[in-house]
């Protein structure tokens, strides 16, 4: 199949074949599935470590947790570009510029972890 038209048929015969292969496997997947699967005791339970359960399904966590991942995040992701940074620093022309805006960088950085320091956001209780 060559041609402009031949990149479409061929383009319609892998996707005809991949709702072909679709419908072929839900439909044996319907057929050999049991028609009343059995329901065990205990099927439903929620199962940790081999203890059972004590309590209610409902847990409360707080939200300090969900501060220090979003620190990690958020200083991990800045951290990634000082790895660009570093490549492009010994390359001519990027000397005293270069450093001043890294600089500005790592100082917004240290006020960021500053601020959290100051706030008690970084204490573990």
């Amino acid at each position: 199949m060559d041609g402009y038209l031949g990149t479409y048929a061929t383009l319609g015969l892998v996707f005809a074949a991949g709702v072909l292969l679709f419908v072929a496997a839900f439909g044996t997947n319907r057929l050999l599935r049991p028609a009343h699967p059995a329901e065990p005791a205990g099927k439903r339970v929620a199962y940790e470590s081999g203890i059972d359960p004590v309590g209610g399904d409902w847990a409360q966590a707080k939200i300090r947790y969900y501060v220090y991942a979003y620190l990690y995040v958020l200083f991990a992701v800045e951290a990634v570009f000082l790895f660009p940074w570093a490549v492009v620093f010994d390359r001519p022309g990027f000397g005293l510029l270069t450093v001043a805006e890294m600089g500005i960088f790592v100082a917004v950085l240290a006020l960021g972890i500053l601020y959290a320091w100051r706030k008690r956001i970084l204490t573990w209780t």
